[in-house]
């Protein structure tokens, strides 16, 4: 009976080692599961980042432009083909590109026309003693750009759709904006109506 004993023993902690070595791999696999989510949840994280800082410069270049039109843009550049970059200053003044030939595909960057590329590129500028209000100004350093930091400054591209019967001209306006890294890109677009007897008191300082 002892000898019977012994060996029911001796299975009992055999099985006992089994069973928590199936444990110990369980929860190993548990652990490394919730290390790789912890990794993903940052990656998304990262990624909407950088997605709502290229949509946030995509619109301020919009902007930009629709300030640009209604300040005299319109009145003050002629439309026609574009088939080369430009680049606008901080002011209206200096003259942008009003274009004939529309983009075809504005989703596809960078813009072209022909072999060329196209549209106006605009970056926010520094505060001044004239105007202490301007944003900070973005801090563009292209192919390996740190967090903080945007690949390529935001542009844009104003398409001339033609005049109205209330004295008015129709503009489209395309713009881009990047975040840290060229994958990182939007695009907005808008359809801006500049009348000459309407002043946006807004625009002016």
């Amino acid at each position: 009976m002892s000898t019977l004993h012994s060996r029911r023993s001796v299975r009992q902690n055999g099985m006992v080692l089994v069973t928590a070595l199936l444990m110990l791999v369980v929860v190993t696999i548990i652990a490394l599961a919730m290390f790789r989510s912890f990794g993903v949840d940052e990656k998304i994280a990262g990624n909407l980042r950088e997605k709502q800082r290229a949509v946030n410069a995509a619109e301020t270049a919009e902007q930009y432009a629709e300030y640009w039109l209604v300040n005299g843009g319109n009145a003050n550049t002629v439309p026609g083909v574009c088939s080369s970059a430009s680049t606008a200053a901080s002011v209206p003044t200096i003259p942008g590109q009003i274009c004939t030939n529309a983009l075809l595909t504005p989703a596809v960057l960078p813009w072209t026309s022909g072999a060329n590329v196209v549209g106006v590129t605009y970056t926010p500028s520094a505060p001044t003693a004239a105007n202490p209000t301007n944003a900070t100004p973005m801090t563009i350093t292209g192919l390996g750009a740190g967090q903080g930091n945007y690949y390529l400054s935001p542009g844009f591209y104003v398409t001339f759709l033609g005049n109205t019967t209330t004295q008015g001209s129709i503009y489209q306006i395309d713009a881009v904006g990047y975040g840290g890294s060229p994958d990182t890109a939007a695009v907005v677009e808008s359809t801006y109506k500049v009348q000459t007897n309407v002043q946006c008191l807004s625009c002016t300082p």
